[in-house]
């Protein structure tokens, strides 16, 4: 089944030094674009991290320091890949909660700052779990029938995420074939930052997700206690939770 699309939707996958999107970096990114007319590209890239991988994560992977020691960084390849996936939706697998977050913080960190929260998000795992409780290797070879040689490889996982969300769509009839409602329907939470730190309320008001002022909207809390901003700012947050929490700040006192 092809997908039905509006505009160009990029299916990507991260292998990383670790899980902590604050902390840890890119080694490897591989994309699969597919334009609305069918066309298909594809790009894999190995990146230097600048930091080391740990040897219980290159046991995950199998990509070494020596492996990326040559390669550029991923601020040398920002603007490339921005290029690649300007005005493209977004899809993956466990792409919300992390493939997206960590792919901001390093946008970020390369001051490359792409507005990614206007784009829609389609996380396969998530519409995987919804309707069978598996892993990325059960997903392809359940909706596939195929076993997924060198997982954890970014071009193999990517290329497989893609066929498991057009096996998903023929599977489940339920399921639209249309960019925003799989976006909808796969998303978990109701982020304002990807780390979902703060989120909206029912209200649509944003509230902070943790802390002393769990609950509280965000732009009350920094006008009765400023100091709490300096705090975040000051602590180990995501940059994006950082940018959030500073528009808001800032749309506060446009308004006084």
């Amino acid at each position: 089944m092809s997908l039905n699309l509006k505009n160009p939707i990029v299916f990507f996958d991260l292998e990383t030094t670790g899980t902590d999107i604050v902390s840890d970096r890119i080694v490897e990114i591989a994309y699969h674009k597919v334009y609305p007319n069918g066309q298909e590209e594809t790009k894999s890239m190995r990146v230097n991290p600048e930091i080391p991988i740990p040897k219980s994560v290159t046991a995950i992977h199998g990509i070494t320091n020596e492996d990326v020691a040559n390669c550029p960084t991923f601020k040398q390849i920002a603007k490339e890949l921005a290029r690649d996936i300007e005005g493209c939706d977004l899809g993956g697998y466990n792409s919300n909660r992390f493939d997206i977050p960590l792919l901001v913080e390093e946008f970020l960190r390369a001051d490359v700052d792409i507005d990614l929260m206007k784009r829609k998000f389609v996380d396969v795992q998530v519409i995987f779990h919804k309707m069978e409780q598996r892993t990325l290797v059960a997903a392809y070879k359940f909706y596939c029938n195929k076993d997924l040689s060198n997982a954890h490889s970014a071009k193999a996982d990517t290329m497989a995420t893609y066929e498991v969300l057009k096996a998903q769509l023929e599977r489940y009839p339920e399921l639209k074939n249309d960019i925003g409602w799989l976006s909808k329907f796969t998303a978990q939470t109701n982020n304002v930052d990807f780390a979902g730190r703060i989120i909206y309320n029912e209200k649509g008001e944003e509230i902070f997700n943790f802390g002393k002022y769990k609950g509280k909207p965000v732009a009350e809390v920094l006008m009765r206690d400023l100091g709490y901003y300096g705090w975040m700012m000051n602590s180990d947050f995501s940059r994006h939770t950082k940018k959030v929490l500073t528009n808001i700040k800032l749309r506060g006192l446009k308004k006084q």
